[in-house]
Order: structure tokens, then C-alpha cells, then sequence
């Protein structure tokens, strides 16, 4: 085995295996300053009449000019268009959560039984009795033979046992039972407060709290809170709701409603706007008291590659904007109205390059920012034997998305300038018709085509030292004995390369051409990614010889642009595009 040595080339070293990246960032504040004043520059020299001269800007304009957006990444304060697009965290339970459908099936294992409720029983053996019995204003269901029996405040799963005692207390042997509650009694429960339809609404006594808000159609977006909600039964507070508990554990108080009861959503607390890099903007409210940055990166669902947040608000000082790294920003205190963006300022120090082709070893390497192509060549082991070191090329995304782009671009001014061509006679307008029915499937399969975005990094066959992107596919091919011809010929295929043997010589072993090609523009494709003009060129083994079509139509500025597109095409992809 032997490596790819370019003389004055470092071997890789330990720059490759250990890589340290040390970054301070720091911490920026801006103040705003007020009470300039503005001359007027030629009011009191005379020259201009009154209403000719400078007029001072009127204060309130200050309000309305554009502010800078910071949410692309510059200062300035969230528009009012982008503020309204952002909703609450915590609404989305409302829009679509099935809360306020089918009501809850009364009969769970921890209903409690109130005045009002029915119960089924039957008894067979020593007795037969089959009734339902109401649970009467003292909580008691009356048995004949047997009396009352105590049941208001048991729950569902009580019931049985509690009944069946009573029975065998009076008839211990050969006595079935069977036991079930048939029904609830119904209830209505008052949602009031910062709810979009405060109300009075019907329901069971265990449904969640979660029905009665979506009866009332939600928390007000703008007044309601969604961590500050109370469960009343008279004077007396039996419950207090944080729906972000729900919302981020899954846990929800679950008390046992009764007639009579209130929903009471307060007014909404502290809030802060989060936008950037996370997952959804949301306006997230705090808790009560002192809250810092540490409790809104629970809340708040960042990217994993976030490193630093930018801070909004205003103090008792005046405004602040605060760039922080995120241990920084999670000690800030935060106050109501600051927006945060988050954002991913840490840059990685490495780049990832992949190998193909004929080489050892492994196919993927992991460098640093700053490597070069030739230190990566010189750390890679080759079978000399086998591998072309000479047509080395690299294929890159960012020339790839360029080749993309430029070919689309082609594309529009070809139909901008062709299909919008106007026709002075109904001959004319025949050919356009044409014309435009040609541009319109030639333009609909060339914008299918994927540049390779291969990168020719060899001069008269010395590789040049070029700084390798993340992303980079080095190509090390093997040695070819074969010549490729494609494109317009009667036979394309790969044939044995002879010495001394032309373009012409090859075309002519295949067929020779075929009626649709321009005998004008033929390519000769190296393997390294170079192309040459087929009548400036000495074959080597590996190459490929492309005939391109010739552009059918009159129209010699169409045929020509059409060309240009498909020579941009073959080059851009080794792709001979079928007309």
C-alpha cells in the first residue's frame, strides 16, 4: 500500500485527533437616549419662502416608523402582525382536544355517591328482589325486610360490600346479590372569570375540569390564565389548577364536582414572548413572584443546538437588550412583557468529509475547520495498483445548490423570454404555439435534473491544496481501461480504449450518429470532472465522449439558448438531456 504524497504537504498530525474549541461570549447592553433636537436649516435665512422650507418631523411619527425586526436576528421590538400569530402556551387544548364532547361516564371506581343517585340491586336465594332504590336527602337507600342502609360519601367500589353486609346481616345464607349504580345525579357547575363565554353549564359530578372550561370555549388568549385557576364550593377554595402541569406531566386535580360549584379562572401573571429556535413561539406565563431564565428553559422547548438567547424588556432604567449565553440567561430575572429569542451561535469546529472510490481504511473523517486536501490525501493509504491518483475530484453541496440555481434561473428567462413573444400573423402564431408546447416540456424535465456539484481540483494532473467544506465527497477513482460514449449515437456503450484512436474514430464504432445530433457539440468528460471540446482534446482511458442533441426549431435564439441550457446540463450532471 503507499499514500497520496504532494511534497511540501504536512502529514496529518495531531491536529486531526485532538481539537479544542475555547469561546467567550459576551454579554452586550444598549440603551436608548431621548430629547434631541433638530434645527430647521434654512428657516431663518430667508431664501425660501415659508412653505418651502424644511418642516420639522412631528413626534408621533416616531411610533409609526418600521422598527428594526430583531426576530431575524437584528435589534427591534416584535411587530404587532407577529405578536398576534403567537398564542398562548396552553390554547392548543382548546382547539381541537375533544375536552368538551361526550360527557365522562359517571360510573369510575372513585365516584362518591350524593342525594339523588339510584341504585340497583337483586337478591335471589332465601329472598327475591329486584328494584331500584334512590338515595334519599339523609344518604340512606331503604331495603324492605332490611332497613336503611347508609351510602352517601362511599365511593363506587364501596358500594358492593357495604350492601352486601347489610343483607347478610339479615339473611347470612343462601342469598345472591348483585349491586350496581345505574345513574348520577346531574349537575351544573359556574365557570366564570377570564373565560371567552362565562356561564352556567350542566355535567356530571366527575367530569374534569377541562369539559366545563371547553363548554365555555376556552381561556381568553389575552386576559385568562392558564396556571392560576380555583375550584370553589361556597367560600371555600377545594382545589387550585395549574394546566401547565397537565400540560408538561400529565397531572390534573380531579375533585368530585357538586351543584353549585365555580370555576374561577384569574387574570393572567407575568408574561414572556419566546421565539427563534425552538420547536413553536409561544407566549408562556410565569409563575407568581421572582421567576428567572432557568424556569422558562423548562417551559420553553429549544432546539438542541441553541447556545444563546437575546433578551428584550424594559426596566425600571429604561429598555435593555441583553445577548446571553444560556448558563448566563438562566440566572436572568425575567419580567412581564420580555421576549426572548433563542438562537444557535456556537459553531462547530468541525467539518465531515466522506471518501469514495478505491482507497483503505476508514470512509468518513472528522477535521478540523480549516483543513486542506492535501492533508487529508496524505493521511489516506491507496492500492497504487488499482487507484487513479491523478483524477482525484470532489464533489461539494454548495456548488451543487449553485449549479441548481443557476440552471432554474436559465430556465425563467427561457420561458420569460420565448413564451411571452408576441405573434403578427396566424402562421406566426402557429410556431410560437410550438414553440411555447417544446419550452414547456424541455423546461419541465430539465428542472428535474440534480447537479452533482463536482468540483475539478486537478491542473495539468497536479491536485490542487484546496480547503475542504463539510459535506465534501472526495472521489478516488480506479483505473479504467475503458472509453464511455453516450448521449446522440446509434449505440451507446462503453468500449476498449486504444491509443491513438480519435473522437471520430469511437463515434464512428458505435453507429456513428444519430439524426438528432449536433455533430457541433460533442464533450469529452474526464474523470477528475474536467470537460473539454472534443476538437481540443488527447483521449485517456476513463473518459466519456458526449454527443449532444441538436435543438429542432426555426427559431435560431431559442435553438441557441436551448443549447447553452443543455451544454450547462451536461456539465453541471453528466446527464445528456432526451429531446
Amino acid at each position: 500500500m503507499d499514500r497520496i504524497v504532494h511534497g511540501s504537504i504536512f502529514a496529518l498530525g495531531s491536529a486531526f485527533i485532538v481539537l479544542l474549541a475555547v469561546m467567550a461570549f459576551g454579554a452586550s447592553s444598549v440603551s436608548y437616549a431621548s430629547g434631541l433636537e433638530y434645527t430647521r436649516g434654512l428657516e431663518n435665512l430667508g431664501i425660501l419662502g415659508e412653505y418651502e422650507q424644511a418642516q420639522p418631523i412631528p413626534e408621533p411619527l416616531a411610533d409609526e416608523q418600521v422598527r428594526t425586526d430583531w426576530h431575524t436576528g437584528l435589534y427591534g421590538s416584535l411587530g404587532k402582525d407577529e405578536h398576534s400569530t403567537i398564542t398562548p402556551f396552553g390554547a392548543q387544548l382548546f382547539f381541537n382536544g375533544g375536552f368538551g364532547g361526550i360527557r365522562a361516564d359517571a360510573l369510575n371506581p372513585d365516584y362518591r355517591l350524593v342525594p339523588g343517585d339510584q341504585v340497583i340491586l337483586r337478591l335471589w336465594g332465601a329472598i327475591e328482589f329486584d328494584k331500584i332504590l334512590p338515595v334519599d336527602a339523609q344518604g340512606n337507600i331503604f331495603i324492605p325486610t332490611i332497613g336503611p342502609v347508609m351510602v352517601q360519601g362511599l365511593t363506587y367500589k364501596q358500594l358492593d360490600g357495604t350492601v352486601s353486609a347489610a343483607v347478610k346481616s339479615v339473611y347470612p345464607e343462601e342469598v345472591y346479590i348483585y349491586v350496581k349504580l345505574q345513574g348520577v345525579q346531574p349537575i351544573a357547575v359556574f365557570v366564570a372569570g377570564y373565560v371567552k363565554r362565562p356561564g352556567h353549564y350542566a355535567g356530571t359530578p366527575t367530569e374534569s375540569l377541562l369539559y366545563f372550561l371547553a363548554q365555555a370555549d376556552g381561556i381568553d388568549d389575552e386576559l385568562g390564565s392558564y396556571r392560576q385557576i380555583k375550584i370553589l364550593r361556597g367560600n371555600r377554595v377545594i382545589a387550585k389548577v395549574d394546566l401547565y402541569e397537565f400540560l408538561l406531566r400529565g397531572k390534573l386535580p380531579r375533585p368530585q364536582f357538586r351543584e353549585g360549584d365555580t370555576i374561577l379562572v384569574e387574570e393572567r401573571g407575568s408574561v414572556v414572548t419566546v421565539t427563534g429556535d425552538v420547536t413553536r413561539d409561544y407566549h408562556y406565563e410565569l409563575t407568581p413572584g421572582s421567576t428567572n431564565g432557568a424556569e422558562l428553559l423548562e417551559l420553553a422547548r429549544i432546539k438542541p443546538n441553541v447556545s444563546h438567547a437575546l433578551l428584550r424588556g424594559t426596566r425600571a432604567r429604561g429598555p435593555v437588550s441583553l445577548y446571553l449565553p444560556l448558563d448566563a440567561f438562566s440566572r436572568k430575572s425575567l419580567q412581564n412583557g420580555d421576549e426572548v429569542l433563542f438562537s444557535a451561535d456556537r459553531r462547530n469546529e468541525t467539518i465531515v468529509i466522506q471518501l469514495e472510490g478505491s482507497f483503505h481504511g476508514a470512509s468518513r473523517y472528522a477535521l478540523p475547520k480549516d483543513a486542506r486536501l492535501h492533508e487529508l490525501l496524505d493521511a489516506i493509504a491507496v492500492p497504487r495498483k488499482l487507484t487513479d491518483v491523478k483524477s482525484v475530484s470532489l464533489r461539494r453541496i454548495s456548488i451543487a445548490n449553485q449549479q441548481k440555481q443557476s440552471l432554474m434561473e436559465s430556465l425563467r428567462r427561457l420561458e420569460t423570454t420565448y413564451l411571452g413573444a408576441p405573434a403578427n400573423t396566424l402562421e406566426e402564431a402557429e410556431i410560437r404555439v410550438q414553440e411555447a408546447e417544446l419550452i414547456r416540456k424541455f423546461v419541465g424535465r430539465a428542472s428535474l435534473i440534480e447537479p452533482t456539484g463536482r468540483l475539478v481540483v486537478t491542473q495539468n494532473d497536479r491536485i490542487m491544496d484546496v480547503r475542504l467544506e463539510d459535506g465534501d465527497v472526495i472521489t478516488l477513482p480506479e483505473f479504467s481501461d475503458a472509453i464511455q460514449i453516450s448521449g446522440e449515437v446509434l449505440m451507446p456503450r462503453a468500449v476498449v480504449y486504444k491509443a491513438g484512436l480519435s473522437v471520430t474514430d469511437y463515434i464512428d464504432g458505435v453507429g456513428g450518429f444519430t439524426q438528432h445530433a449536433d455533430k457541433n457539440r460533442i464533450l469529452v468528460m474526464r474523470r477528475n470532472g474536467d470537460v473539454r471540446q472534443a476538437w481540443d482534446v488527447e483521449l485517456r482511458p476513463g473518459d466519456e465522449i458526449l454527443v449532444l442533441p441538436l435543438v429542432s426549431t426555426k427559431n435560431l435564439q431559442l435553438a441557441s439558448a436551448m443549447a447553452e441550457i443543455l451544454y450547462r446540463i451536461a456539465i453541471a450532471a453528466k446527464v445528456i438531456l432526451d429531446l
